[in-house]
C-alpha cells in the first residue's frame, strides 16, 4: 500500500508496522532478537509490527538495527534557507513563523479575470 495522505493515522502505523515485519524477516531476525539488539522490550516491537504508536525513540532504534536509518534522512530532508530571510536574520535561521501571513493562493483560486 502507497502512504498517501487521504489514509487515517491508524492505516499509517499499520503499513508501517508491516514494512518493519518484511524487513525484520529479510533480515531473519526474530521479534526478541531485534527488541535486544534495538534495546527494546519484545513487547513494544511487537506492538511497533502490529501499527500501534510508539515513541519516535523506539521508531528510531529500529530503524538503526534493520539498516533503514538512512531511509530517514531522505523522508524528512533539511529544508533551503532562503539568502533574503539569512540577511533578514542577519545569518540566523529562522526560529518562529510570522502571524497573520498570506498563505500562497491555491491554482483554483486564482482566475485571469476573462471575464472583463
Amino acid at each position: 500500500m502507497k502512504i498517501t495522505t487521504a489514509l487515517t493515522d491508524d492505516s499509517i502505523l499499520a503499513e508501517l508496522g508491516q514494512r518493519l515485519t518484511r524487513h525484520r524477516l529479510a533480515l531473519e531476525l526474530t521479534q526478541a532478537q531485534l527488541a535486544k539488539q534495538a534495546g527494546l522490550s519484545k513487547r513494544t516491537v511487537e506492538r511497533i509490527e502490529a501499527g500501534y504508536s510508539a515513541q519516535l525513540s523506539s521508531l528510531i532504534r529500529l530503524l538503526r538495527v534493520l539498516g533503514l536509518l538512512p531511509a530517514l534522512e531522505s523522508s524528512i530532508p533539511v529544508p533551503p534557507t532562503s539568502p533574503i530571510e539569512l540577511l533578514r536574520n542577519q545569518g540566523r535561521p529562522r526560529e518562529r513563523a510570522r502571524s497573520g501571513v498570506r498563505t500562497p493562493a491555491k491554482a483554483a483560486d486564482w482566475t485571469w479575470d476573462d471575464e472583463t
